[in-house]
């Protein structure tokens, strides 16, 4: 038996939370809905969130870029007529991910035997997230599921998208930074002790430069075995506690605090945030609603969750959208004040749509400062190690060069 914590939503729209014990997670999905609960989010409390995705941009058992070709043929489809048992029977036979094969199959039988699709669909959270289940539930409900089905898909492009210029901008450096470390571990590990038992012999006044590099090469060679015990040890330990929910938080608190990378993070989740309510209001789903499908979006970044659980508990007492958002003091003061006027103005949805382009905008300007810094950075970074460590072995070979000039004199 594991304990389940879950968000569901009951005939009335109360929205309540709590926590069950179940067998397994189908279990405790099949003992809520025979209560008539909706349920907005269910989640094993020892792991991240089932209905969230994971990392920076989310994401289940299967990728983006499947989920994103399924909406939009499943659209596609019911435009053009097909009934939805058979566009989901066709879209489940031609699928080349297998874990998107089998959710579906499930859902076909699932809909052939007269559940919504929403319904259905909600049975699967390793594959679709709670955005799907309620975006999908407006689409049946307002008798435009071909519609939701496309924002779905074009809001998954977008993130897709994103994570391709982020994952683009790091990779290259990031590759580079491993080879030449590589390349440097190997040269002190193996070439630095040739030439220091070679200085050894000829007995030599070191420069310090020269003591220093082989000090390094030798603490390095000595002591190999307890130094990847150590740090095996210590990834051993931090794996265990960012498992753990202050470990997680600190986590995200760190990435935020990051210099120059911090705010281009925080810019990331921003937009997602903005993205993902404004493709929510604009299907027709509540606010509250909404704001409780975000908190599994960003289950695994608990600054953003905790504070969208206040402005969620403070938006179902009444309190405007705006003001929530302000009062936690995570979200940027654009962004609640632009709120601010878009509930003034009746034109919220304009309002994050903007919002959402400017920080996009944001983010590709970063990127594009970022790729054009990093090639001279790391050249000067390499070139000044790879400097002391070749001046600190010619150093003594010039010596020896003079010794033996001067002694054929």
């Amino acid at each position: 038996m594991g304990k389940f914590s879950y968000t569901v939503q009951d005939s009335k729209g109360d929205t309540s939370t709590g926590i069950m014990e179940a067998g397994d997670e189908n279990e405790a999905i099949n003992v809520l809905q025979t209560k008539g609960l909706f349920i907005l989010s269910i989640q094993a409390e020892k792991a991240s969130a089932k209905a969230g995705g994971g990392g920076m941009f989310g994401g289940g058992g299967v990728s983006g870029r499947d989920l994103v070709f399924f909406g939009e043929q499943l659209a596609t489809l019911l435009n053009g007529g097909v009934p939805l048992v058979r566009s989901l029977s066709l879209l489940g036979e031609h699928s080349e991910s297998e874990g998107l094969k089998a959710a579906v199959g499930q859902i076909t039988k699932d809909v052939a035997g007269g559940m919504a699709l929403h319904k259905a669909i909600e049975k699967h959270p390793k594959t679709f997230d709670t955005l799907w289940v309620s975006l999908v539930q407006a689409g049946e409900m307002g008798g435009q599921l071909p519609k939701a089905l496309k924002q779905i898909a074009s809001y998954l492009q977008s993130q897709e998208e994103l994570k391709g210029r982020v994952i683009t901008a790091l990779a290259y450096p990031a590759v580079l930074f491993l080879i030449s470390m590589s390349v440097l571990i190997f040269f002190i590990v193996k070439i630095v002790p040739t030439f220091a038992d070679i200085f050894k012999s000829f007995d030599l006044e070191l420069p310090l430069i020269t003591q220093v590099i082989i000090g390094f090469s030798g603490l390095l060679v000595n002591n190999l075995l307890p130094l990847i015990l150590g740090i095996s040890g210590t990834v051993f330990a931090l794996k265990g506690y960012l498992a753990t929910e202050g470990g997680q938080y600190a986590k995200a608190k760190f990435m935020f605090s990051i210099p120059f990378f911090g705010m281009f993070m925080k810019n990331i989740q921003v937009e997602r945030l903005l993205t993902t309510l404004c493709t929510l209001i604009q299907s027709g789903v509540s606010i509250l609603n909404a704001i409780t499908v975000l908190e599994g979006v960003f289950m695994n970044n608990l600054i953003f969750a905790y504070a969208l659980k206040a402005v969620k508990n403070d938006v179902a007492t009444g309190k405007s959208i705006s003001g929530s958002f302000k009062k936690s003091g995570v979200f940027p003061p654009l962004v609640t004040e632009m709120m601010w006027m878009g509930e003034e103005s009746g034109k919220l949805p304009d309002i994050l749509a903007t919002l959402s382009s400017f920080y996009s905008g944001q983010i590709d300007q970063f990127i594009r400062r970022f790729t054009s810094i990093i090639d001279p950075i790391m050249v000067v970074f390499i070139g000044g190690i790879v400097g002391v460590i070749v001046l600190s072995i010619f150093m003594p070979i010039f010596q020896l060069s003079q010794i033996g000039t001067g002694g054929g004199g």
